[in-house]
């Protein structure tokens, strides 16, 4: 297992992400990528989980499940 940490400093940033992310990972982004327009939509359909950052332990529990469910179907 290992963690990858994207810190985007433009929109085409995502694009470039998503030819080097490995297969059966599990992204997380934070929420606000949700109201980037189409990029929002794109991220929302290929499965992005999102979490709050503004609602600390609601993002905690998303990120528990997250954990909890990767172990449980042997995922990154």
């Amino acid at each position: 297992p290992f963690v990858i940490v994207c810190n985007h400093q433009a929109s085409l940033d995502i694009l470039a992400m998503v030819e080097v992310i490995p297969e059966r990972c599990v992204p997380i982004a934070k929420r606000e990528l949700l109201y980037l327009g189409t990029v929002g939509w794109a991220s929302w359909l290929s499965g992005i989980i999102f979490i709050d950052r503004h609602r600390r332990d609601a993002a905690i529990e998303v990120i528990s499940r997250t954990a909890s469910t990767m172990r449980r179907e042997n995922v990154r």
